[in-house]
């Protein structure tokens, strides 16, 4: 069944899809590329690490499920559901991860998701990607307006967002499981023009 739309989709259908996942540059070095068959024990170690594992009770076990995570990315970008990018600085050891997801091409809105490795955290990593991925979306893809959200107890990711203009407009009540229980997350955003 084909839907009507009162307005056209803010982002065309295929504008994506139709392009192979870029590998985007962020300043002091900082390369978003997409992930590589070398980057599975990397990625599998960082799930391990207890910082990011607190936070995602969503994580792959072995290096055969990285692999299969891998795969759905390429899925993601293929479908135009998302993009999953490692981050790394001047194409070295990932450094950390990066997505777009939950693309809504009709409102022009999806959310930006990030993690760090505890090596190179507070050395700029997660904002330079974070304000990479922000300018990539906003300016050359179009999307009108993007999410992120985070547990009111990371401090660290709130600092992340604020420095890159994305503004807190609430807090989602026990919206989140980690392993911990449920987390009250809050709800920041940035929108082109800002």
């Amino acid at each position: 069944m084909t839907r009507a739309l009162s307005t056209p989709p803010v982002i065309v259908s295929g504008s994506l899809a139709g392009s192979p996942q870029p590998v985007l540059t962020a300043a002091g070095g900082l390369l978003l590329r997409p992930w590589e068959e070398g980057d599975v024990p990397a990625f599998l170690s960082a799930c391990r690490d207890h910082g990011i594992r607190c936070r995602h009770t969503r994580r792959p076990l072995t290096e055969t499920q990285v692999r299969e995570w891998f795969d759905d990315y390429r899925r993601d970008w293929r479908r135009e559901k998302g993009g999953h990018w490692a981050v790394t600085r001047d194409g070295g050891d990932m450094l950390g991860r990066i997505a777009l997801r939950g693309l809504d091409f009709d409102d022009g809105v999806a959310d930006v998701a990030h993690g760090v490795l505890p090596a190179a955290r507070g050395a700029g990593v997660a904002s330079g990607a974070v304000a990479a991925l922000t300018s990539w979306s906003l300016y050359e893809i179009g999307f009108h307006r993007l999410e992120l959200d985070h547990s009111t107890r990371n401090t660290a990711s709130c600092g992340v967002a604020m420095k890159c203009g994305y503004l807190l407009e609430g807090t989602k009540r026990s919206a989140a499981v980690h392993d911990d229980g449920r987390h009250d997350m809050h709800l920041h955003a940035r929108v082109r023009g800002d």
